[in-house]
């Protein structure tokens, strides 16, 4: 029997409530996609964060442009991650501001070419579209790899159902995510890559942008 392969999937939850749905919904992500990785005997070690603990450091940030050591661990944990999985509430009608100022703190070529997953939550389907229009775009500009399938859990998918099928599709839209996810992760190599931290940005010229052109 081969060796099992290690991956690391990071989980960044920006619940703000405790309990909280969206960390509920994170978990089932992480869930999901261990057991994918799982029976293709990928090893996976699993990061969870939860904003909320770190709110004040990603203000203090913001403020500074200085990380503090426990918020630069976490950093280097989810930007290293072969994988990642970043819920957040939608609050008038986008992600939380508290979720946008994490990842407004990384630098921007920290995610190329990392495969997330995207998930959210709020008291209703109506904001469901926020995932294509606002989350979607972002990492994308960030250059990550968003998997084709995001997951929208509104207050009634928690429940009872509505009578047309949609406590049902909940499960299923999670089991298709994870999949994708962990198709991705399976072959990731970024947890495993020798970080420089003196690496100079793409297309740097230390004569200045004005002489490059």
């Amino acid at each position: 029997m081969p060796e099992p392969t290690v991956r690391t999937l990071a989980v960044v939850s920006a619940g703000l409530s405790q309990p909280s749905s969206t960390r509920l919904l994170a978990d089932k992500l992480a869930t999901a996609t261990l057991t994918r990785l799982h029976d293709e005997n990928v090893e996976t070690r699993l990061l969870t964060f939860e904003l909320r603990d770190y709110a004040q450091d990603v203000m203090n940030n913001m403020l500074t442009g200085f990380a503090s050591p426990r918020l630069q661990t976490m950093i280097d944990a989810v930007t290293t991650a072969d994988g990642l999985i970043a819920v957040t509430p939608i609050f008038t009608t986008s992600y939380s501001g508290l979720f946008k100022s994490f990842f407004d703190v990384l630098d921007n070529r920290a995610l190329t070419d990392q495969p997330v997953l995207i998930g959210a939550t709020a008291g209703t389907a109506r904001h469901s579209l926020a995932l294509d229009y606002a989350l979607r775009p972002m990492f994308t500009y960030l250059h990550a790899v968003v998997v084709p399938t995001s997951v929208f859990a509104a207050s009634e998918d928690w429940g009872s159902g509505d009578g047309r099928g949609r406590v049902a599709t909940l499960p299923a839209r999670i089991e298709r995510a994870a999949g994708e996810l962990a198709a991705l992760v399976a072959r990731s190599d970024r947890s495993a890559r020798v970080q420089d931290p003196f690496e100079l940005p793409a297309g740097f010229n230390p004569a200045g942008s004005g002489l490059s052109r």
